[in-house]
């Protein structure tokens, strides 16, 4: 790789970490949850590209690779949604989930 490319590619990723940071921090709590079910939609979406990448068989390094890709992806996905549905029960009211208990 170049150093143009190095350097660029590197200033991508400076712009979107910093981006991605303000974007997040100025969402109002109220929003998180569905900020949450959309991000787990976009994990869901880098779970599936894993599992391709990891199926693929291109040489042994692509195929460990994808199969981290693969665990990490799913805890995230797992986690995310086990997050959202904890957010959403604080939002509903005390008389149904005493219901739900029962």
């Amino acid at each position: 790789m170049n150093p143009e490319t190095l350097i660029a590619a590197f200033y991508v990723f400076a712009l979107a970490a910093f981006l991605g940071y303000q974007v997040i921090s100025r969402v109002p709590p109220l929003l998180h949850t569905p900020l949450m079910s959309a991000t787990n939609a976009i994990s869901g979406i880098s779970l599936v590209g894993s599992i391709v990448t990891a199926g693929a068989h291109y040489n042994t390094v692509s195929t460990v690779l994808g199969f981290v890709a693969v665990t990490c992806s799913t805890i995230n996905v797992v986690g995310g949604f086990w997050i959202t549905e904890r957010m959403l029960k604080m939002f509903r009211r005390r008389e149904d989930v005493k219901k739900e208990r029962h």
